[in-house]
């Protein structure tokens, strides 16, 4: 049965370790060394539903917050206003 869903396409819809293959896939989105993750990566992607979905949402989130979580420049002015303002409360 395992080898006719390789071969048809088909993904797994259930993990045999979920816990185990989230970690490995977040992981690689976070950049660590994990020897032979492009080919890990690719082979869990084609066989696992849920680690194809997970993958792509822990993708998604990370370059929502790259976009979004950038540093801005704060005006000098407005950082010593707000120091001004909290050691008048202290």
């Amino acid at each position: 049965m395992e080898n006719s869903l390789e071969e048809s396409g088909e993904r797994k819809l259930q993990c045999s370790d979920v816990s185990k293959c989230f970690q490995l896939l977040e992981s690689i989105l976070d950049g660590n060394d994990v020897p032979d993750s492009k080919e890990i990566l690719k082979s869990k992607l084609a066989k696992c539903q849920p680690c194809f979905e997970h993958f792509h949402l822990e993708q998604a989130i990370k370059e929502v917050l790259r976009n979004k979580c950038t540093k801005h420049e704060v005006p000098s002015e407005l950082v010593a206003n707000i120091r001004q303002k909290i050691e008048e409360i202290k």
